[in-house]
């Protein structure tokens, strides 16, 4: 049974379309099972109906006719169940419904299976036959595993519309939807341009070469090539970008160098692989790293690596780049977007952009951002190959993507569009304004950075500090731990592009998830594995090196604070208390006149939420990390599709670890910062302000966003809020009660079209 069920799936996966699936499923179902009827029924989301949708053994003319409510008949009992049925004679049930169109009463026997989906019921696969009998365990175990596999080609289905209105014959399809993650916000709406990648790498073979020399000549002509394109399409989007975030392309450069991985594909064709198998192996591995890393941040730098790969190996293969005509109001559309595909689209035409891989950490949405071009990030389920041409609405707020909109929906997406027009020249007038409530709280906002060109649009949207750099970038790029010079220059950039306002430098992040190629680390749960200050205390002098780094690049500046990662003891502390100590007097043995900087932890695991008091006596200032912090508390992978709906830090256990730290924390008379997304969505700003957070540190785009909502409202009317929220033991109430409670305050700005997903 299970190599007959392996070729049913395969076949059901290479099904043009739903309709095309679904026949194959009764078919191969009925022979592989030896009944005389097999049929599926999908239930329509538009009129809660199961309806007729392929069948075997049935009338075939009550395809798409043939329909029941689920308190109706006996495949309405299988969905309200939730479990199989199987009866010896149909006919002699309760709920036994009798359809005269079908045929089916000649059936006696009958086995129904709910075919589930992510906890939801989206149809009723089932079998009859002519005879009166049981079905044994074997066939019922058979038509439940069937049904499990086809929820995941009907969820599909239902994402891109192709099961709307299934009992409506010859009305069709007036629009189908796709859901992604926000990349950029902004609705758009214009017309699907797709840009397929330059060339493949996965299926590059390994190749033995005699002529060394000559592969290497060939690397190098490619390497010059990328170079020269990447320096071009940086200069096309001169007038649209800054030169820092342009700076994105210098990063592209610096991975083609010889100390990188330019050099590390020249080592391998010198053991005799050819250029094409050098580069492929190279890449593989760089990818590799990048996608088993826990910070999404650095795992989306595995796209641009992906990129790189592809461009050199379509210069190694001399292909002819795609030939592409771009009408105003482009939407460019593809399977993995990358920064360099920006610079290819003429200036004034590109007002979308859809990319199936991906997320909002992909340095494509980031220049999306800088842009304000309307972004969607990983829609899996978008056919992106066959879209290219059609109109489509781009909706970078909620992460949905329609194509053939109807004229109600396109008219609906103009009038935002042109709302947002009217909401940007407001929040632009706030740049320059204190994030002062109307009875006088202020409440300083961050920003999260990794890149210079982070900084410099965090400066321009009004930043009062950075909460969060990260400093693992530095460590990524490299072939070997960066030298205390190097690192010295790079933070001292940092700390200079925003003095004199405070710069929070989290000390090295790596381990488990995060491997270095050079400093390999393999662990069956990285999650709960060797990282963090774990990695760094075991090795001091990667930690000193570090450190010493910091110290002496905040000289004459002043602006550093050091804050230590996944702390969840007193004795890490103090381990890593007294190294900053020793390094900090290195420093000044060797001249370099710089004070002790004020340090911090980062409060993000369970752990740590209970001992606040007592880590907060021997540092200067807490800092929470919602995102991890979110995870640990209620045990859920964001990333995992299969529970990250479970993932909410409105969750009364989160709120609650919340207003624990921060009043614990002011027990100690310690400052208490947070960083994350949730600091990022005005809605919960509010709750943040109200538990007493002294500073919230958001992406930059969040941040003009979360002033305007926190100078609209008074902080008695905030602590309001966070009462009613603490008082509710369900998330979704709180989030419905704190929309609702906005709503009536007059603040739907926020949280209509422009409002946080989890809202």
């Amino acid at each position: 049974m299970l190599n007959t069920l392996r070729k049913i799936v395969q076949e059901v996966n290479s099904a043009k379309d739903l309709k095309s699936a679904l026949g194959i499923i009764v078919l191969r179902v009925k022979e592989a099972m030896g009944s005389q009827v097999c049929s599926v029924y999908l239930l329509d989301p538009e009129t809660n109906r199961f309806v007729l949708m392929a069948t075997e053994g049935l009338n075939k003319r009550s395809i798409g006719k043939v329909s029941m409510a689920p308190n109706e008949g006996l495949v309405g009992l299988v969905g309200t169940r939730e479990e199989p049925l199987n009866l010896e004679n149909a006919a002699d049930h309760p709920r036994y419904r009798y359809f005269a169109e079908t045929g089916e009463e000649k059936f006696a026997s009958f086995l129904g299976a709910p075919i589930i989906h992510h906890r939801r019921v989206v149809g009723v696969l089932v079998i009859q036959q002519k005879e009166r009998r049981q079905f044994d365990e074997g066939e019922e175990a058979f038509l439940v595993t069937m049904s499990a596999q086809l929820a995941g080609v009907i969820a599909h289905a239902e994402a891109t519309g192709s099961i709307r209105g299934l009992g409506r014959q010859g009305k069709g399809i007036q629009e189908a939807r796709f859901v992604g993650v926000p990349g950029s916000p902004g609705a758009a709406v214009g017309r699907a341009v797709v840009m397929l990648p330059p060339a493949d790498l996965e299926v590059v073979p390994d190749k033995a070469v005699e002529d060394i020399d000559a592969e290497l000549k060939l690397f190098q002509n490619a390497l010059e090539g990328v170079r020269d394109d990447m320096r071009k399409l940086s200069a096309k989007l001169a007038t649209q970008l800054r030169p820092e975030e342009r700076a994105l392309f210098d990063v592209y450069l610096m991975m083609l160098e010889d100390a990188a991985l330019g050099g590390e594909v020249t080592a391998v064709i010198k053991t005799g692989q050819w250029a094409q198998g050098a580069l492929r192996q190279v890449v593989g591995e760089h990818v590799n790293r990048f996608e088993l890393m826990d910070d999404d941040y650095l795992r989306e730098r595995a796209s641009d690596v992906k990129d790189l790969g592809r461009r050199l190996l379509a210069y190694l293969q001399e292909a002819r780049s795609q030939s592409l005509v771009y009408a105003d109001n482009t939407i460019l559309v593809s399977e993995e977007l990358t920064p360099a595909m920006l610079g290819e689209v003429p200036e004034g035409k590109l007002v979308g952009l859809v990319s199936v891989l991906g997320s909002g950490n992909s340095h494509v949405a980031i220049l999306a951002r800088a842009m304000g071009i309307p972004t969607v990030m990983g829609l899996v389920d978008l056919p992106y190959s066959k879209v290219d041409g059609i109109e489509m609405i781009v909706d970078g707020y909620k992460g949905e993507v329609f194509t053939n909109p109807s004229e109600v929906l396109r008219k609906q997406y103009s009038d935002v569009v042109e709302e947002e027009r009217q909401l940007a020249q407001g929040l632009d007038a706030l740049r320059e304004l204190p994030c002062v409530t109307p009875d006088g709280h202020r409440m300083p906002l961050w920003v999260n950075t990794g890149l210079l060109a982070d900084v410099a649009r965090a400066q321009q949207r009004g930043a009062e500090g950075v909460g969060l750099y990260r400093t693992e970038v530095p460590f990524m790029i490299n072939q070997r731990f960066p030298s205390e010079k190097e690192q010295l220059a790079i933070y001292r950039e940092q700390l200079a592009a925003f003095h004199p306002l405070p710069v929070t430098m989290r000390t090295l992040d790596i381990g488990g998830d995060k491997a270095l190629s050079y400093f390999p680390i393999k662990e069956e749960n990285p999650f709960l594995g060797w990282r963090g200050i774990r990695v760094t205390l075991d090795h001091p002098e990667i930690f000193l090196v570090q450190t010493r780094a910091m110290l002496k690049a905040s000289e004459g500046l002043n602006n550093l604070r050091i804050l230590l990662p996944m702390i969840s003891g007193i004795h890490e502390l103090e381990e890593a208390l007294h190294l900053i100590h020793r390094a900090w007097g290195e420093v000044r043995d060797e001249g370099t006149d710089v004070p002790m900087p004020p340090v911090g932890v980062m409060v993000e695991i369970p752990a740590a939420v209970y001992q606040t008091k007592e880590l907060a006596r021997q540092v200067d200032f807490l800092s929470v990390g919602s995102n991890d912090l979110t995870q640990y508390l209620l045990a859920v992978d964001r990333n995992n599709p299969r529970v990250a709906d479970l993932y909410d830090y409105l969750h009364p256990a989160v709120l609650q670890a919340l207003n624990t730290v921060v009043r614990d924390a002011h027990g100690e008379g310690k400052p208490v910062s947070i960083c994350g997304e949730m600091a990022g969505d005005p809605a919960a700003a509010i709750l943040l302000m109200a538990m007493g957070f002294d500073s919230l540190s958001m992406n930059a785009t969040n941040l003009p966003k979360v002033k305007w909502m926190l100078r609209q409202i008074n902080m008695g009317k905030a602590k309001e809020l966070l009462a009613e929220a603490l008082s509710h033991d369900n998330p979704q109430v709180i989030h419905s009660s704190l929309q609702l409670a906005l709503k009536n305050l007059g603040l739907a700005r926020m949280i209509g079209p422009g409002a946080n997903k989890t809202l």
